[in-house]
């Protein structure tokens, strides 16, 4: 791990240290300290060590473990962690991202704001050492949080951050009695075989290039994506015309959600229609299908995410086929400044 910039002051804990991450035995443990703070900030996500580890210990282009993920501790024991990665976004920008989690027993100890400034030290670095190949971007730090994590809020509030878009959690209750809207003429909906994910996945890439915000569609990426525990293409709802992807349905099930949940329920993580199909009603079609989809797999409901500023009208279209606004997330962003 790289050192802290100079001047950096600790949190007034006795035995409080820093150190990088263990990738043979930190996952275990970050997990759990994630999955109890989900819990007590009434946050429904969980995640297995595999899930963690296949995105927090991953290496791309953006963001490498071995800097750009630290872990603090008090007497050698592990209290929270902390990343920074970095994305180009739609709206012009280059955004460094924090991300972090302190254990629910640290809380309130200046462990977090700690994290911040640390997240904020390490993303000065990566900028001044990518400035040439920045293009002219401005530059932001960002970060994501749950409405209801009001302590996270608060803290980055303190620190200068303001919100920047607000996004929804939707969700449908109710999986029975699903009407199926006919598909536009000319295309056909298949599971894609698994030579075909990398077209769907380029496809997906392709549609949120219209949307707000950044997203790593390195190889590296697309290597964890298919790394992911949750990868179920069978779950997929593919429109294709001929062999051109019109757009999907991109459906997953969480087992370690489901594991904390009364009733299981199904994701739909990223819903698109590429521009030559939009308009055709596709989108509904796509969601109808899923709903199915998933109900067929033992789902008792469905959630998906999405921008509330979606320039596409998908909020209407979630809202025709039965969701409703559940949970509301927030992005942060404040200005990067290389002084």
């Amino acid at each position: 791990m790289r050192p802290m910039a100079a001047g950096f002051v600790a949190p007034a804990i006795p035995g409080f240290g820093h150190r990088g991450v263990d990738r043979g035995r930190d996952p275990v443990e970050m997990a759990d300290m994630s999955n109890r703070a989900n819990a007590a900030d009434d946050v429904d996500d969980r995640n297995s060590e595999a899930e963690l580890r296949n995105w927090l210990l991953r290496e791309t282009p953006h963001y490498d473990p071995a800097t750009d993920l630290v872990v603090a501790t008090v007497e050698g024991s592990m209290v929270a962690y902390a990343w920074v990665d970095w994305v180009d976004t739609t709206d012009g920008l280059r955004e460094y991202r924090l991300g972090g989690c302190v254990d629910t027993a640290w809380r309130r100890r200046g462990i977090g704001r700690w994290l911040v400034r640390w997240g904020e030290a390490r993303a000065t670095e990566l900028a001044r050492a990518r400035a040439a190949d920045a293009g002219g971007r401005g530059l932001v730090l960002g970060t994501w949080t749950p409405e209801q994590r009001v302590g996270k809020r608060a803290l980055f509030e303190q620190e200068g951050y303001r919100i920047v878009r607000w996004f929804h959690e939707m969700a449908r209750y109710d999986l029975q009695a699903v009407e199926l809207p006919p598909l536009p003429a000319g295309i056909e909906v298949r599971v894609p075989s698994a030579d075909e994910i990398r077209t769907v996945y380029d496809a997906d890439v392709e549609a949120f290039r219209d949307h707000w915000g950044g997203f790593d569609s390195s190889d590296e990426a697309y290597a964890s994506f298919l790394n992911d525990p949750n990868l179920d293409r069978n779950l997929w709802v593919v429109a294709w015309a001929g062999d051109e992807v019109a757009g999907a349905s991109i459906n997953a099930i969480s087992a370690a959600e489901n594991a904390a949940r009364e009733q299981p329920r199904g994701w739909l993580e990223s819903v698109f229609v590429r521009r030559p199909w939009r308009g055709q009603g596709l989108a509904s079609a796509l969601v109808a299908r899923s709903l199915e989809r998933l109900a067929a797999a033992g789902m008792a409901s469905a959630v998906l995410g999405v921008d509330s500023e979606n320039p596409t009208g998908a909020l209407r279209v979630y809202e025709k086929n039965g969701f409703v606004v559940e949970r509301r997330a927030a992005a942060y962003r404040k200005p990067l400044v290389l002084g």
